[in-house]
């Protein structure tokens, strides 16, 4: 018997130790139960983010309630809300900075609480305001950054040098973080946040503060990142998130307002049955023959200079009423100056999800 446990002592230390070689190269192989190709493929189709019922409370106050939802592979998904609505105490919940009330939150399998630092692992995450070290240079930071995030010497070089490539920061390695201007130093955060070639980018802000050639440089530096990585961003420049995201989730008052393709949310709002019409006439008649029109809900006037009268035309969602508007013109002999379709977009979507009246 005491022989036997011997052997079964050796022959664990002997498993251990070709473990930690096998870790100290990089090769560890997963441990997957009998059906381990079955689980491979499984987890390859699982969702980078996955939320389910997340809630965080400060004292009698909840700043997120109770949401789920979940981003794919690949995808880029922008992350909405008003001020205080709840999306940086998400991110931060997200990337393991706080811990939730309840609920739980899953990165590439990876439960952001139990299982952190294998979750950490696969998150880039640039904060709002972004801490950086002034008093030393922009590759030894980032040098530095890398060796805290476990990189090897090699692959320290490697990653920091590819990063000042990706980022633009090549002109001013050598410079003192602290001389950067605000843009530089954004470049810098997104480069901490990259170093580790993360599967998953989460960006608070990154455009917080910046002018606007420098916001057009840091979206065409996201836009190059989101071909190679999961992306959730979050971000007030609605515009650019309609022309980038493949979804968007809009949070308000910590709870999730919608989640949808842009195109989606747009298509759905009252704002695109809008109408403008400018006509030189008088506003009280002209505005009760607007309404008298078949599927006219709402009719608002503006009287302008030299008696033009801009009408806003509210009418049911999928409905065109320009021609019959134009043809009423011509019945009345108004002369029509201007006459539009407003076409919503994702700041209409915004406003009418989050406005508090």
């Amino acid at each position: 018997m005491k022989n036997g446990s011997n052997y079964e002592i050796n022959m664990r230390i002997s498993s251990l130790a070709r473990r930690a070689r096998a870790f100290i190269k990089g090769h560890v192989p997963p441990r997957q139960p009998h059906n381990g190709i079955f689980t491979a493929l499984a987890a390859n189709r699982s969702p980078m983010i996955e939320v389910q019922h997340l809630t965080k409370r400060y004292a009698r106050h909840e700043a997120v309630r109770d949401i789920s939802f979940s981003v794919a592979r690949g995808e880029i998904v922008g992350f909405l809300g008003p001020n205080g609505a709840g999306k940086t105490t998400t991110l931060r919940m997200l990337t393991g900075y706080l811990p939730p009330t309840s609920g739980t939150a899953r990165i590439a399998g990876f439960d952001i609480f139990r299982e952190s630092i294998e979750a950490r692992r696969k998150i880039g995450y640039m904060p709002e305001n972004v801490p950086l070290y002034g008093d030393m240079r922009v590759r030894e930071y980032l040098k530095f950054r890398a060796q805290l995030k476990g990189l090897s010497g090699g692959e320290t070089r490697r990653r920091v040098g590819d990063v000042l490539d990706t980022c633009g920061l090549q002109s001013v390695r050598r410079k003192m973080i602290k001389t950067l201007s605000k843009g530089f130093r954004q470049r810098v955060g997104l480069a901490d946040a990259l170093v580790h070639d993360p599967e998953l980018l989460i960006l608070d802000e990154p455009t917080n503060g910046l002018d606007p050639n420098q916001i057009r440089q840091i979206r065409e530096l996201i836009r190059r990142l989101a071909e190679s990585h999961t992306v959730l961003i979050s971000t007030h420049i609605l515009h650019e998130v309609e022309m980038t995201c493949n979804r968007v989730i809009i949070i308000d008052g910590g709870k999730i307002k919608a989640t949808d393709t842009p195109a989606n949310l747009t298509s759905q709002m009252r704002a695109a049955g809008r109408i403008q019409v400018e006509l030189h006439a008088d506003p009280e008649v002209a505005a009760g023959a607007l309404k008298r029109l078949e599927h006219v809900k709402k009719v608002v006037s503006e009287t302008l200079e030299d008696d033009w009268v801009r009408f806003t035309v509210w009418v049911d969602s999928d409905t065109d009423a320009r021609e019959r508007i134009a043809r009423l013109a011509t019945q009345y002999g108004w002369p029509l100056r201007s006459l539009f379709r407003h076409v919503a977009t994702l700041e209409d979507v915004f406003v009418e999800l989050t406005r508090k009246d």
